[in-house]
């Protein structure tokens, strides 16, 4: 049984972490969840953000339940709960009419949602709101509809709102799959430029980005960068007045896995200190020289024309969605049965450790850790959110570190 859950209130600044990857933690987290947190009762959690005390939930859902109610509540894509007591927030219910990919916490006591939903708490909005946390209704200031696709991805920064996707515009201004705006009006920003280009089947998509005080990193289904070579990642510098794609460049993603894979990078975070980040990808069981399947620690500054991963570390075959970077871990989520399995092919290989669903690597060395909660596998993880006294899950699944926790679970500290 979890012990339960003491979480003094967190204070958000206008423009709070940049990334989840911002917040350090100086050993691992229990295995043993909080049983305080409410329960999603179906679909999928995609996305957090952590607004003061209030942590925001959003995915593809109808209902929640608190962990000890026993009425459900009707929230459709986007609910919030209070971080000490886990109870569900009856003032917001924005009701986005559809799913909500990506969240980022706001000023002002609000947040960004973005996704692919037309409309949010009664207004127009296409993919992307911000919403008051007071009562769910949308900031009158900001607009910003997308066109063309949906938002997978954002991050808050002090240069802007960067906001990645599938769309090829955002209000009256063309932009294909990235765009920076400005956060309080929406606006996007005329100085940031820089374009993902040369896609890999499909349409041009930013799946994920992270950012540190001087560095935007970004993966997705690009092969380009303002015409620069880059495949499925690339890094910007935006620490100077002019936003610029960095000379950071590897080949690690260039090969496909397999033809219906041939974009298969997903999430990333970035150390806390920025120095390096890891990203995870699916693509099935890995090839000679693919790094499909894997999680890969890569050296932010690194020089040379064609950067090596640190480390990598195989599942022998199955997805990873998600990362999160702590300083004292690298935790993974997908639908993992194994890690540390580099010559496993939907088995076990030598050495493979059982990490089903979830599981935490160590920053230097890039083998499993101990840590092993176990969860019921389904499609994966969508969501990582580490803050100061632990670890936010978001997922599919029902049962986590042996307990029920419908979707939504908290790794504490202690």
């Amino acid at each position: 049984m979890a012990v339960p859950l003491l979480v003094a209130a967190l204070v958000v600044l206008p423009c709070g972490p940049a990334s989840a990857g911002e917040v350090r933690h100086s050993r691992v987290v229990s295995a043993d969840p909080a049983d305080t947190t409410p329960h999603v009762l179906d679909g999928i959690v995609n996305a957090f953000a952590l607004v003061g005390g209030t942590v925001v939930v959003g995915g593809a859902f109808s209902e929640v339940r608190e962990a000890g109610g026993a009425a459900a509540v009707p929230r459709r894509n986007l609910f919030a709960f209070d971080l000490a007591t886990g109870r569900i927030d009856p003032r917001f219910a924005p009701d986005p009419d559809g799913p909500v990919n990506a969240l980022a916490a706001g000023p002002a006591g609000s947040v960004y949602a973005g996704g692919a939903f037309m409309s949010a708490a009664g207004r127009p909005g296409r993919g992307l709101a911000r919403l008051s946390l007071a009562d769910g209704s949308p900031v009158e200031s900001f607009s910003a509809p997308v066109r063309g696709g949906a938002v997978s991805s954002l991050v808050l920064h002090p240069g802007g709102l960067y906001v990645g996707g599938d769309f090829t515009g955002v209000g009256r201004s063309a932009r294909a799959a990235l765009a920076r705006l400005d956060p309080v009006t929406g606006a996007v920003d005329p100085a940031f430029t820089v374009t993902p280009g040369g896609e890999r089947g499909g349409s041009l998509k930013v799946y994920a980005m992270a950012a540190t005080r001087d560095r935007l990193a970004l993966d997705g289904s690009f092969t380009t960068l303002d015409g620069l070579r880059r495949p499925q990642v690339g890094l910007v510098d935006i620490g100077a007045a002019q936003a610029t794609v960095t000379g950071w460049h590897t080949e690690a993603y260039a090969a496909a896995c397999k033809d219906v894979f041939p974009s298969y990078v997903r999430g990333l975070d970035f150390s806390p200190d920025g120095q390096y980040f890891v990203l995870v990808t699916t693509g099935g069981a890995k090839g000679s020289g693919r790094l499909c399947d894997s999680a890969a620690r890569f050296e932010t500054y690194a020089r040379g024309d064609e950067v090596a991963p640190t480390w990598v570390n195989f599942t022998g075959g199955d997805s990873l969605y998600s990362v999160a970077v702590t300083g004292a871990a690298v935790y993974v989520g997908g639908h993992q049965r194994w890690l540390d399995n580099p010559r496993g092919s939907d088995s076990a290989g030598p050495g493979a450790v059982p990490r089903p669903g979830i599981g935490a690597i160590h920053p230097g060395t890039g083998r499993a850790l101990a840590w092993n909660p176990t969860r019921d596998r389904g499609i994966g993880v969508k969501a990582f959110l580490p803050y100061k006294e632990g670890l936010l899950i978001g997922s599919d699944t029902t049962h986590l570190g042996h307990e029920y926790h419908a979707r939504v679970g908290l790794f504490p500290l202690s």
